[in-house]
């Protein structure tokens, strides 16, 4: 397993963090249920490491509306 570089709130400073110390050539963002990763690639398409960012989703909110009587 790899090592952890950094953590961020937002993928815009995450990845220029992993530009900065990895250098990467390209990137590919796929999402899933829970979570986006973001792939870094080196020039000739070799792996280079991953950016996971975790979706979290705000407390659902139930709606009060006036009472029957």
């Amino acid at each position: 397993m790899d090592e952890l570089l950094s953590t961020h709130k937002t993928e815009a400073a995450a990845v220029k963090k992993a530009k900065k110390v990895i250098d990467f050539k390209f990137s590919e963002r796929e999402k899933k249920k829970n979570e986006i990763l973001i792939w870094l690639d080196g020039e000739k398409h070799e792996p280079m490491g991953v950016i996971i960012h975790e979706i979290k989703r705000g407390a659902k909110r139930s709606r009060q509306g006036k009472k029957k009587e």
